[in-house]
């Protein structure tokens, strides 16, 4: 009997379910879960949206978002808060992004770090930097600079690396933090000048700045957001770029190809990035805003004063520019035989 009862209901639903999709065949009408999503993307955002960055306020991940968010706001119409998230190197952030809900409401900065080095550290990667993530759109492109404080003796690289050989017991580099891009670039100087100096991670760029301006430590091969100002203000002294070419901002320093320091060119991104399975019809909105506020002349203004290009890649080159950099510094990684312990 109970069967006769769930088998009349079910029934009973049936004949509903015929009857509306009989309806909507009549109307011509057709509905499908893309075209839900693209109904609800066209009224994107409702409300305000968070900007996660992994590093804390003053390096130039901060300054990266701080240069966009104005123009975001504008164009999408509503506040853009800037969270901060800092700890090991960008990946926490990263972490909380790749569990966020894919609504396009939670973002964050993606840089080198986190998303092409942090995660081949350890043996069991936190996530996977390109299947859980949406890429929007890249922002920035920059080689590092490799500082020290003003009164160094060395006036070079080269001459850094010949003082480090003459002071192995003290000789160290400071990062923003273990699986950072500047935790990599150290490593990379250790491979390329066969020297073994000591790493200092900091919690950001910023606390590693202060500390190598007081002589704590060494050197520091960081992006020129985070060092030009100190450079310009007498601080610290640049010692080499990076860069395939010299750095526009610093026109008498030399290139670690100019110093035959071969193997040492790098460069660090950054981007625009969301959970995995963002709408499509949202990460062409927001890419689309993205590249408005790339091409504003203030904004290009304010990279190049700080060391860095535009580089307005759009969703799809973006996430295959960002696969190549892992493929690179993965390499270095397993070459090295780098692993965080626990």
């Amino acid at each position: 009997m109970q069967g006769d009862i769930y088998g009349l209901r079910e029934g009973k639903l049936n004949m509903k379910r015929r009857s509306f999709l009989e309806k909507l065949s009549l109307a011509g009408s057709s509905i499908t879960i893309g075209q839900l999503q693209s109904a609800s993307a066209q009224n994107f955002p409702t409300r305000p949206l968070r900007l996660m960055v992994g590093f804390p306020p003053g390096g130039g991940i901060d300054f990266t978002a701080r240069t966009i968010q104005p123009g975001l706001e504008a164009g999408l119409g509503q506040p853009l808060a800037v969270e901060y998230k800092p700890g090991a190197g960008g990946v926490i952030a990263a972490g909380e992004l790749s569990r966020a809900a894919a609504d396009g409401y939670s973002l964050l900065i993606a840089n080198t770090g986190p998303f092409a080095i942090a995660p081949f550290l350890q043996a069991k990667q936190p996530y996977d930097p390109i299947r859980q993530f949406t890429y929007i759109g890249q922002i920035a492109e920059a080689g590092y600079i490799a500082a020290t404080k003003f009164d160094h003796p060395a006036k070079d690289l080269r001459e850094f690396i010949d003082w480090a050989r003459s002071n192995r017991s003290k000789a160290n580099y400071a990062s923003g933090g273990v699986g950072s891009s500047t935790h990599l670039n150290g490593e990379l100087l250790n491979a390329v000048a066969n020297l073994d100096i000591t790493h200092v991670p900091y919690k950001g760029s910023a606390p590693a700045v202060q500390d190598l301006i007081a002589g704590q430590t060494h050197l520091l091969i960081d992006a020129g957001t985070v060092l030009l100002q100190q450079i310009k203000g007498g601080k610290l002294r640049a010692l080499a770029v990076t860069s395939a070419k010299r750095d526009p901002s610093l026109p008498d320093t030399p290139t670690v190809k100019e110093l035959g320091l071969h193997g040492m060119e790098a460069s660090g991104f950054q981007g625009l990035v969301g959970p995995a399975g963002l709408p499509r019809d949202i990460v062409e909105r927001l890419s689309k805003e993205l590249a408005k506020v790339l091409a504003m002349p203030e904004v290009k203004s304010k990279f190049a004063s700080a060391g860095s290009e535009v580089m307005p890649r759009q969703a799809k080159e973006f996430a295959e520019f960002v696969k190549a950099e892992s493929d690179k510094w993965s390499k270095v990684i397993r070459d090295r035989k780098l692993q965080l312990t626990a």
